[in-house]
């Protein structure tokens, strides 16, 4: 069950106004973005006002349609092109559930990320959209569903697929697992063309 809006902690300080601009930048109704994100517009509305805290799945989906990144989203700068990224915790990068740490530069094509999945998030979130993805799975055990293939990863385990392909991921142990996630975005608004709804699994 989902919490209330009211009193929702503020995890992501300035998401809520950047899509919102990023929205109205693009020359999108709130109604012609949720379709595209696969949400309905009462909710892009709450996450556009705070009320609502966004998981990484509808940050990545936001992102590309509004053709920017998700290190732009959360409104970190690291310097722009620098090839060192250092390491750290996941402090103050969670939402729902979700955890995760920019691990690559901005302003580049492939995004990376380090992220950590809880147990029985988001399992059941299908997405289809342009671009490639790799991931890497660090610690735990991944179940990474491909079409109507489903793949259980350990450590040491990968995956690198189609983003056309209808995918999905999900803890498998009740700690949760951590992986190495890269994908590719448009880095143009007319992105959300190619993209489908979400669906959700059977």
């Amino acid at each position: 069950m989902n919490p209330p809006d009211e009193g929702a902690p503020d995890e992501l300080p300035g998401v809520a106004p950047r899509l919102r601009d990023l929205r109205r930048g693009r020359g999108l109704t709130l109604e012609a973005a949720a379709r595209r994100a696969g949400l309905s517009p009462a909710h892009l509305s709450r996450l556009e006002t705070g009320r609502r805290q966004p998981s990484l799945p509808m940050l990545l989906g936001l992102a590309r349609i509004y053709g920017t990144t998700v290190s732009e989203l959360l409104g970190e700068q690291p310097p722009e092109r620098d090839a060192i990224v250092r390491g750290g915790g996941f402090e103050g990068a969670e939402a729902d559930g979700w955890m995760y740490r920019q691990a690559g530069g901005s302003g580049r094509a492939m995004q990376a990320l380090r992220v950590r999945v809880p147990y029985g998030a988001q399992g059941d979130l299908v997405r289809v959209h342009p671009g490639e993805e790799w991931l890497y799975v660090v610690e735990g055990r991944l179940r990474v569903g491909l079409g109507d293939t489903l793949h259980d990863l350990g450590p040491g385990d990968s995956a690198h697929f189609d983003s056309l392909t209808p995918h999905r991921i999900a803890a498998v142990d009740r700690g949760g697992a951590e992986l190495l996630f890269v994908h590719t975005l448009l880095q143009s608004p007319a992105a959300e063309l190619c993209l489908g709804n979400a669906l959700h699994a059977r």
